[in-house]
């Protein structure tokens, strides 16, 4: 789910069809009943005709609903319950000859919602139709359906599972520091418009905590740069268990890091930043050398936007490091 909503908070020029993936079974599954519903509405077979009707109808309605609103689990959800309930819903109107609706659905619900739950939704589906399909069909014909049936639902789930799982795999390139494991860059950025939406919508407090590390090209001239990774890595561990889990905390530049604080006021954050910097300073990180950072604290202003608030706290962050480093500063 989080590569989801990463992917769905990206620009609209960088979406991928993977955000569109509803839209287009929607506007498919639309298209691909119509045929059918306007030849059983001229056959005057009313109850078939008002079925395909309704599965229409809500394969438009949740494909606008994805355009609109861009919550793609939510309706995942509902077009792969609507082509499992449809298929079930046209074998037992239409009779047994409709079972081959199926493979398309079982496809579509597999690229659609979670490789476990679309397993489930396939042996419910199944479960559902067998009393409506054994009567109607010789028995070499209905193994034949349900052996064909589990083959494509277990390449369905085979090539769901692997989909995913390199999903989650190109959202953690994408959004961590691969020296750390913090956030990077990007993640910060998807993170600021995410609190500073919800700032102007409730009025959350926000606060954040920017963090460089002193002297550190010295550091790395005098131990190398394999000793300054450990440390850039042992101070992401002291900060990780310092802050709430709320908290989030991304790496963004070679010694600089950001913590966002989500509904914490000014004085929290400083009282925070005071403790992180006493902990990295007790922290005997490099033998025979004190390693110490300084602190910009910056709290979110009404009408201010990511850019502005990194800044000022950018500024706080020079401020510490004018008056002599090892310190915290605060934003006007």
């Amino acid at each position: 789910m989080d590569a989801w909503r990463y992917i769905v908070r990206a620009e609209q020029k960088n979406r991928s069809v993977e955000t569109y993936l509803p839209l287009i079974l929607s506007a498919a599954g639309a298209l691909g009943v119509l045929p059918f519903a306007i030849n059983r509405f001229m056959q005057q077979e009313w109850t078939a005709a008002i079925i395909d009707t309704v599965i229409i109808t809500g394969f438009i309605a949740l494909g606008t609903y994805v355009y609109r609103t861009r919550r793609v689990r939510v309706a995942s959800v509902a077009i792969a319950l609507l082509c499992m309930g449809g298929v079930v819903s046209s074998v037992y109107v239409n009779g047994a000859v409709q079972i081959y609706w199926i493979f398309p659905a079982l496809v579509a619900v597999f690229y659609l919602i979670q490789p476990h739950e679309a397993a489930l939704g396939a042996l419910v589906t199944v479960a559902a139709l067998l009393p409506a399909v054994l009567p109607a069909s010789e028995t070499q014909e209905t193994a034949t359906v349900l052996i064909t049936i589990i083959v494509t639902s277990a390449f369905a789930f085979a090539f769901s599972l692997i989909t995913s799982r390199q999903r989650e795999q190109l959202l953690v390139l994408a959004t961590k520091d691969p020296l750390t494991g913090a956030g990077n860059r990007r993640a910060l950025d998807a993170k600021l418009s995410e609190v500073v939406n919800a700032h102007r919508r409730s009025g959350t407090a926000a606060t954040l905590v920017l963090i460089d590390l002193d002297h550190f090209k010295k550091v790395n001239d005098v131990h190398g740069h394999a000793v300054g990774d450990q440390i850039l890595k042992r101070v992401t561990t002291i900060i990780d268990l310092r802050i709430r889990v709320t908290d989030s905390l991304y790496r963004i530049g070679g010694e600089e890091f950001v913590v966002v604080l989500e509904g914490a006021d000014l004085s929290r954050a400083v009282h925070l930043a005071e403790q992180l910097r006493t902990l990295v300073y007790a922290n005997e990180l490099v033998p025979d050398h004190a390693v110490t950072i300084s602190l910009g604290v910056a709290e979110l202003k009404k009408g201010e936007n990511g850019n502005d608030w990194l800044h000022r706290a950018d500024e706080a962050l020079y401020r510490a490091k004018d008056a002599g480093r090892n310190s915290t500063s605060i934003s006007d």
